[in-house]
């Protein structure tokens, strides 16, 4: 068996939920969310890798086709986009966003507005000059396909909310204009079934970061858990002026109309399912939404929990110092991932000098340090709500060391995506700082608690002040020095390799999956 095929590395579990408590609108509902949202999973099939039915399923070997489909291509997302696939060569780094024969001086010269939007393809027409088309125009069957089975769901929906946003997300999609169903979204009050839609994240245009790439989820509200979250949304402009850096830092005022919820998550398509799953949302990702009426952050429980019982212990007891495993609990990884979301919504989304938006100034880099600055101040934030009495479950060291622990589960994914170069960011200067310590006679790892806080406190002001300076290359040395995995570290990663610790799961999903809906 070729060793760069590996399908063990991924956890197989099935998504369901108890749709017992559904009604018979929302259990109509659900299954044309998951048709919608196969239908993003064929378009990002087309931005990543090439039409969906160029999969070689073919291919003698099953292990193949279904790494291949997991990797929604022939480059592993687990190990840098390396090639498993021999005569595919390297990953386009904008993907399949980009002619493959685009050079920086050809792009930067080129006088088009539009090159930077983030719903537009760029291709060369007859003559083989650069033209932008925006997404509406390039796919535009599976639009129509996706905005029309939205609009069905809209005709079933008996919450007037819940219709307006369906409404205005397909309006959205037939032309590319997100923000009014943005905000149809975040208005919504009452969903028990929901779907997040369309294209959202940028990370899979490496080139420029520009392009989003089309995705959905589809999610069923728990709604115990969710009653337990909603107060923390609150006190997100109390945290921000809590922050350890200047007033020019954090001069602007998150929105505090911001919602927290729990759901069970049922079907993933797209962006979010390739490779590595996503196990918490935080959106929309338009800066001024979030200023003006702040995010919603939707906890996927049960995917958290599958990940915490088939990865996160299991790492726990190979890595982590034993008089600290006792501090590795669900609950904490529960929070630290939650305030991981909320932490999105602190500090600015503007530079201080001129240079625009963060995200525009810090260019490929900027996704990195976002989710680096998401992953500290989640921190931040939960220290800062102990002291205040908002947390009274366990105690900050739970926090800190299934922190530790959540960083080698993460790290594994690999440093080609922002998240895992945002891992190792911290890793290494948690390191450096003492607050991550290495027992060499045990090989495991434990938390200083006192260098913990410090280092946290340290690395949230590097972080905000690199972003409101709008520094890439300050950043670019950063991320060169510290974004990268070291070698007693790839050592120990591999003992969890060797004890067959999977990296990440896979789904079994869809409506055979899932109980008989009424």
């Amino acid at each position: 068996m070729d060793p760069r095929v590996r399908p063990g590395a991924y956890k197989s579990v099935k998504l369901t939920t108890d749709l017992q408590a559904l009604s018979d609108q929302d259990s109509r509902m659900l299954p044309l969310f998951i048709q919608a949202a196969q239908v993003m999973d064929s378009i990002f099939w087309q931005e990543a890798w090439g039409a969906s039915d160029s999969i070689p399923v073919s291919h003698p070997d099953p292990d193949m086709r279904k790494f291949f489909a997991i990797n929604y291509g022939p480059w592993d997302r687990l190990a840098g986009d390396l090639p498993f696939m021999d005569g595919v060569g390297p990953k386009p780094k904008g993907a399949r966003f980009y002619p493959s024969d685009l050079g920086a001086e050809e792009f930067t010269a080129w006088n088009d507005d539009s090159k930077s939007s983030h719903y537009t393809m760029i291709r060369r027409d007859a003559t083989g000059k650069l033209i932008s088309v925006p997404y509406h125009t390039y796919f535009s069957g599976q639009i129509e396909r996706a905005a029309e089975l939205l609009d069905r769901a809209a005709a079933i929906a008996t919450d007037a909310g819940q219709r307006k946003y369906l409404l205005a997300r397909a309006v959205a999609l037939r032309t590319d204009n997100y923000g009014p169903s943005d905000l149809a979204w975040l208005e919504m009050k009452r969903d028990r079934v929901d779907i997040i839609i369309g294209p959202t994240e940028t990370y899979e245009d490496k080139l420029y970061g520009y392009k989003a790439a089309h995705e959905a989820y589809v999610v069923v509200k728990d709604t115990a858990w969710s009653r337990k979250l909603e107060r923390f949304a609150k006190l997100l402009p109390g945290l921000q002026r809590g922050l350890p850096v200047p007033a020019a830092y954090k001069r602007e005022t998150p929105g505090s109309d911001a919602q927290l919820g729990a759901y069970d998550v049922v079907y993933y398509a797209g962006d979010c399912n390739a490779g590595s799953k996503t196990i918490a949302v935080n959106l929309p990702n338009d800066e001024g939404i979030q200023l003006r009426k702040g995010t919603r952050r939707l906890q996927l429980k049960n995917a958290m929990q599958a990940k915490f019982d088939a990865i996160l212990v299991p790492i726990a007891k190979k890595l982590v110092a034993a008089d600290q495993r006792k501090h590795i609990t669900f609950d904490a990884f529960f929070q630290n991932v939650m305030f991981h979301e909320v932490a999105h919504g602190l500090g600015i989304k503007n530079t201080i000098n001129g240079k625009g938006k963060v995200r525009d100034a810090l260019r490929e880099e900027a996704g990195a340090l976002e989710e680096g600055k998401a992953d500290v101040l989640g921190l931040y934030m939960v220290e800062q709500l102990r002291a205040k009495g908002e947390i009274t479950d366990g105690e900050v060291m739970d926090n800190y060391v299934t922190f530790m622990a959540g960083v080698f589960r993460s790290v594994r994914f690999g440093t080609s995506s922002a998240h895992g170069r945002a891992n190792m960011l911290r890793f290494n200067y948690f390191m450096q700082a003492g607050a991550f310590q290495r027992d060499s006679i045990t090989s495991t790892y434990s938390v200083d608690p006192e260098k913990m806080r410090m280092a946290i406190e340290d690395l949230s002001a590097l972080i905000l002040q690199l972003q409101g300076d709008g520094d890439l290359e300050k950043l670019r040395d950063l991320m060169k020095e510290q974004g990268v995995v070291g070698a007693e570290l790839k050592q120990d990663l591999d003992r969890l390799r060797s004890a067959r610790i999977p990296v990440d799961v896979v789904f079994r999903q869809g409506m055979d999956e899932l109980s008989v809906v009424r």
